[in-house]
């Protein structure tokens, strides 16, 4: 699974991007997403960043992209919006 966040300024860069990674995953918090990872997922996720919003990106935008293994513990407490039906407490 891959864990992208994001941390970009422009309201309409930052919708394009949000609406670009729903393709791929679902939205678990405001600026994160899970994806399912395959390298080919990873490529066309880096690819489509470099060419269509690299360039828009200023000096305070980011976005991070994590490798989390499938066997690897995730916590999760509260109650996410996008994600009511799926709460684990550890």
């Amino acid at each position: 699974m891959l864990l992208v966040l994001y941390d970009i300024k422009n309201d309409k860069t930052r919708t394009h991007f949000s609406k670009f990674i729903q393709r791929f995953g679902r939205r678990v918090q405001y600026s994160v997403f899970e994806v399912k990872n395959s390298p080919r997922i990873l490529e066309n996720i880096s690819v489509e960043i470099r060419l269509r919003f690299e360039k828009r990106f200023t000096q305070g935008d980011s976005v991070l992209i994590y490798d989390v293994a499938d066997n690897s513990c995730i916590g999760r407490f509260g109650y996410p919006k996008n994600e009511e039906s799926d709460l684990i407490i550890m």
